[in-house]
């Protein structure tokens, strides 16, 4: 078990932005996506939902219609799509529990939290869909 746990549904942005990246400007289905990566075409739509919401991707309807990357795959960095789907990464230090103070005094963990939370953040901003979809 990783001690870094990713969503589902941040995983399933980032693999089905990087495959738009790899496309080109070409318009690809949710059907289409959701089959090359294996997954459900229902969660994967709503996925798209909000990456739309948030002005990642654009959609065209009809039968040569989909979705394609709304600005340039460099321009795009994984840290986006992470809050995207599921808000501000925090770099603050915030207590496990949910609770203002630590029942302990001090945090069981120490600073391991902020630590991660911060690198973990750095690498996202670091990294664009360009950088990925080439192998980087």
């Amino acid at each position: 078990m990783n001690a870094l746990r990713i969503s589902e549904a941040v995983s399933l942005a980032i693999h089905s932005l990087v495959l738009l990246a790899q496309n080109g400007r070409e318009y690809r289905k949710v059907k289409e996506l959701a089959q090359e990566i294996g997954v459900s075409e229902a969660h994967l739509a709503k996925v798209f939902q909000r990456l739309a919401r948030v002005g990642l991707v654009e959609s065209v309807r009809g039968p040569q219609g989909g979705f394609q990357l709304a600005r340039p795959k460099e321009s795009i960095s994984l840290l986006e799509i992470y809050e995207a789907i599921e808000g501000p990464v925090s770099e603050e230090r915030e207590c496990l529990l949910h609770r203002k103070h630590c029942p302990f005094g001090e945090c069981v963990f120490g600073g391991v939290v902020e630590k991660v939370n911060r690198e973990f953040r750095t690498y996202l901003a670091s990294k664009t869909l360009l950088d990925i979809a080439k192998g980087g």
